[in-house]
């Protein structure tokens, strides 16, 4: 398939190999923000392939396993009422509550529906006037000029019956939360290809000098992540820290001005609670209060739901999404934590790490400990 197979090719992979360690001298620590890019990298291996000076960590960037406990059960208080229909991305029903998710919710007679797109949920509330329709709105910048459109929309359409609760999170204060913690590992970074399509990479280049690390914006597919790879050691070896653009096919320095423009209508940035990371200044999207009507934590009062977390104190996906462990590195992992009974949300998502690795490394886990 054009466009694809050109990079996955397994020669211009290897080549990408051997440049890499060519020009390796010293131990580096990279870390790749998205969670697709984690699951390209274990399914193919690519870690493995690396010299061995080359470290991958993992970063926090799947949304569905950021977002807090206290609004998955804020969700799961929406979804548990009569009159409510509760929409949201398919991920987003196995992730645990306190006490248990929206999938358990659903099979307890609540309505929760698998929506592709935020702006499904208006035709929802068309077809169910009588009804009050609640998205779940997750995700990074990429998923937020769906998540703006359907509220402008709705405003446009004089909806009544349609809402949201809001959960996106914003990327680079992750990345300055990430880089000011002492135990910070991280010397380069991967920045997310589908964020920087939207937002363009601008918002990066303060970061770089600041922290004095190299900021590479990289695809997704194995050519890019190794091109990437090389792009970030190259300038760790040479002492550089800029921020350099591999994925020039989809990504441009401005970004896509439109969906940045919907997005400012709609949203302004707040504090944001990350889960198993804690609140980081200025990561978050909430309504402005020309839409505040569109709020569900509004409309329904959920601020006065109080929240106290008895998840599973042997969990550790906040040190796993700030890249100071791996998934193999919790003895939960494929035993006691599972896809089917996950202790944790990296274990649920399709872009969680904890993913990645039961799906494509598992068995050689397995073989290693016996």
């Amino acid at each position: 398939m054009k466009f694809v197979d050109e990079y996955r090719d397994g020669k211009t992979a290897q080549k990408y190999v051997e440049a890499i360690a060519r020009i390796t001298t010293k131990p580096w620590t990279i870390m790749e923000i998205c969670g697709g890019q984690t699951h390209s990298i274990v399914k193919y291996g690519i870690d493995k392939l690396l010299p061995k000076d080359i470290t991958l960590i993992h970063g926090p960037g799947c949304p569905v396993c950021v977002t807090p406990v206290e609004l998955i059960d804020k969700a799961i208080a929406l979804a548990s009422q009569p009159n409510i229909i509760l929409a949201s991305f398919g991920d987003m029903l196995r992730v645990p509550g306190t006490k248990e998710d929206l999938l358990s919710t659903k099979a307890a007679g609540g309505d929760v529906r698998i929506v592709y797109s935020p702006v499904d949920c208006l035709k929802l509330a068309k077809e169910n006037p009588h009804k009050q329709v609640v998205f779940f709105a997750v995700g990074f910048e990429t998923t937020a000029p769906a998540t703006a459109m359907a509220v402008y929309q709705a405003q446009q359409q004089g909806l009544d019956n349609f809402s949201m609760l809001v959960s996106h999170v914003l990327v680079p204060p992750a990345m300055e939360a990430i880089l000011s913690s002492p135990n910070c590992k991280v010397q380069g970074f991967l920045a997310a290809g589908h964020v920087c399509t939207v937002m363009g990479y601008s918002q990066y280049e303060p970061i770089a000098p600041k922290y004095n690390v190299p900021i590479v914006v990289t695809g997704f597919e194995p050519v890019d992540i190794l091109q990437g790879i090389y792009m970030c050691v190259r300038q760790l070896e040479s002492g550089k820290t800029e921020v350099e653009n591999q994925y020039i096919r989809s990504v441009s320095k401005e970004g896509n001005q439109t969906a940045q423009e919907l997005i400012k209508e709609v949203f302004e940035i707040s504090p944001r609670c990350w889960r198993g990371i804690g609140e980081i200044p200025g990561s978050g999207l909430v309504l402005r209060q020309k839409y505040i009507k569109f709020d569900a934590l509004v409309r329904f009062r959920l601020e006065l739901i109080q929240v106290r977390s008895l998840l599973s104190t042997e969990c550790i996906s906040g040190e796993i999404m700030q890249g100071l462990k791996k998934p193999h590195n919790c003895p939960a992992f494929g035993t006691r934590c599972t896809p089917e009974r996950p202790l944790g949300a990296p274990m649920v998502s399709s872009e969680g790490a904890c993913a990645a690795y039961y799906r494509y490394r598992q068995q050689t886990q397995q073989l290693a400990t016996s």
